[in-house]
């Protein structure tokens, strides 16, 4: 809408009722559409493309969460859901203990660092630390100190050491 300055202001009228409705079937259809397409967008590209509010883009991807279609990660982008799919469940702080028995490691062998768990994972830094802070906490791994890498200090329940 232009007004009669000449510059262009936001229309007063409210969107239409359910357009984040309307937005969430579009997504389902470009999942359909696409078997290779694993990640949601993110609400900011939501917002972008759609021209909606963050508020309604959070309940574009709300919906679909209800409707199984797609399921939040924990520092990382929505993640497509496909029926007959397995999805790992688990916590982060659980997966990564696992990568001691995975990587066959044992009691004072170096922990991968943040930035290789980040990307084994798909997953932000961030996320990664507050694991390695829960796996610290339970007493698998070393405490990070400044240029001094996480090494084991126990190895997960029901794991045996390889030396025994």
């Amino acid at each position: 809408m232009i007004n009669s300055g000449g510059r262009e202001t936001v229309s007063m009228r409210p969107s239409p009722r359910g357009t984040y409705l309307k937005i969430a079937d579009a997504v389902r259809a470009q999942i359909e559409a696409n078997d290779e397409m694993t990640e949601l967008p993110t609400a900011a590209e939501l917002m972008r493309v759609h021209g909606v509010s963050r508020g309604v883009a959070l309940r574009v991807l709300g919906v679909l969460q209800s409707q199984g279609v797609a399921e939040p990660v924990p520092g990382a982008r929505w993640r497509v859901v496909r029926p007959g799919e397995d999805t790992d469940n688990r916590s982060l702080a659980e997966r990564m203990a696992v990568v001691i028995t995975d990587d066959d490691l044992h009691v004072g062998a170096r922990f991968p660092s943040t930035t290789e768990l980040s990307v084994r994972f798909g997953v932000s830094r961030p996320t990664v630390s507050k694991a390695l802070d829960k796996l610290e906490s339970a007493g698998l791994l070393s405490e990070a100190r400044q240029g001094k890498q996480r090494t084991v200090r126990a190895l997960p329940t029901g794991t045996e050491s390889p030396e025994s």
